[in-house]
């Protein structure tokens, strides 16, 4: 697995975070900050995976994303009633 380094600056009080973090889980803050990447790049695929298939659903039935809004916030309204 080939590996690079590279430098980011983050704010103190999200260091410290990192620390205590890394810390309590007898971690490096590479470890750590290697998988927060991981997991954001997962959960970013997952939803672009997710608005692939509410698209697809929605051109299938002929609604927009506008039609999608007005239905939630209709069922909104009626449940605060």
């Amino acid at each position: 697995m080939d590996v690079s380094t590279i430098n980011i600056p983050l704010q103190n009080d999200i260091l410290v975070q990192i620390d205590q973090i890394a810390n309590e889980e007898a971690r490096t803050r590479v470890d750590l900050i290697s998988e927060a990447v991981s997991i954001y790049i997962e959960r970013k695929k997952e939803w672009q995976g997710m608005f692939k298939i509410g698209k697809e659903i929605g051109e299938k039935l002929e609604i927009s994303e506008d039609d999608v809004m007005k239905e939630i916030k209709a069922y909104r309204k009626e449940k605060i009633q």
